[in-house]
């Protein structure tokens, strides 16, 4: 691939500078979303030389392993991480550094990019790379799926179901979204659930459930409208047992914002969606209804345990 070769020329390749203040690994997904990022990684080469940079450009690892940056994250003194790919990218390489003393970057290249929608990071290569030098960056929030770490977006049900099908097509973006969702529309069947918030507990036939750290559920489709990445708080929505005609109006009233956050009371039968804020909830998967996590299909599992990891690392905003 000719991605692929011009980060092995680049390689290790270092652009040394006078003033050392940043010094910045870029880790660049070869196949992630549908544009080259060759025209972006000869910008950043030029860029970071002209300004007397320290860069380096690096391909991302499938297996999501990067232990082989810590010690280098100390020893060389490296101040920021940045990451060109998309959600999946991004769950694996801040998974695995966030305890790390570094800034984390992020130049949207995938095919929802929901995190980064969520910041406010510029969707276009260029500009995002131009917030990497003048951004701030600030913490942001985190959370646990079962141990495994999350920075966006996960679930189980109807969305982790569409997420399984998309993962196994060889074409990626919105239209390919899209079908796979209009296609599980037709065949959605609720799921049985038990929720437990806050030490109460209730059972739910839902069509999914959905726990938002941001508000973005990729390709700038809002499912949680009033989450923050910022506010210590999980954005729970639970589309409930309805008539399937109408699911569709639901979930558009919910995008829309039409649903206000909540706390959680006793009549939950009488919604078809409920929207509330937790810092942990327990979720009973009693027809092992699939998962994800950050938009990556996943293994389901019978007990859900997930909470939040309050300003979990830094990311570099506008």
């Amino acid at each position: 691939m000719e991605v692929f070769e011009k980060i092995q020329s680049v390689g290790v390749k270092q652009v040394l500078i006078e003033k050392q203040e940043r010094k910045i690994i870029y880790l660049v997904n070869p196949v992630s979303g549908t544009a080259k990022k060759t025209t972006l990684v000869n910008l950043i080469e030029k860029i970071s030389k002209d300004q007397k940079l320290y860069c380096e450009i690096l391909p991302t690892n499938k297996r999501g392993n990067y232990d082989f940056l810590i010690e280098r994250i100390y020893k060389e003194k490296i101040t920021d991480v940045v990451i060109i790919g998309g959600d999946g990218t991004v769950n694996h390489v801040v998974g695995a550094l966030y305890n790390q003393p570094v800034n984390f970057g992020i130049i949207p290249y995938g095919s929802g990019n929901g995190l980064a929608r969520a910041a406010g990071i510029p969707s276009k290569p260029k500009k995002a790379f131009e917030l990497i030098l003048t951004g701030e960056a600030r913490p942001v929030d985190a959370f646990l799926v079962n141990e495994r770490f999350a920075c966006m977006l996960s679930g189980v049900g109807f969305d982790a179901k569409v997420a399984h099908d998309f993962a196994t097509k060889t074409s990626r973006g919105l239209l390919t979204y899209t079908q796979q969702s209009i296609i599980n529309y037709f065949k959605a069947q609720p799921y049985q659930f038990e929720v437990e918030v806050n030490k109460f507990e209730f059972f739910t036939d839902a069509f999914f459930i959905s726990v938002a750290n941001g508000n973005q559920f990729g390709n700038n489709f809002t499912i949680a409208p009033e989450a923050n990445i910022s506010d210590g708080q999980l954005d729970i929505v639970i589309v409930q047992k309805m008539n399937k005609a109408k699911l569709p109006f639901a979930v558009l009233r919910q995008i829309r914002g039409n649903n206000k956050l909540e706390t959680l009371v006793e009549n939950i039968t009488q919604r078809n969606i409920l929207y509330f804020q937790t810092e942990e909830i327990k979720i009973k998967n009693l027809k092992n209804a699939p998962m994800h996590i950050d938009g990556e299909p996943v293994e389901t599992a019978t007990n859900v345990d997930i909470r939040i990891l309050p300003k979990c690392f830094n990311l570099i905003q506008p």
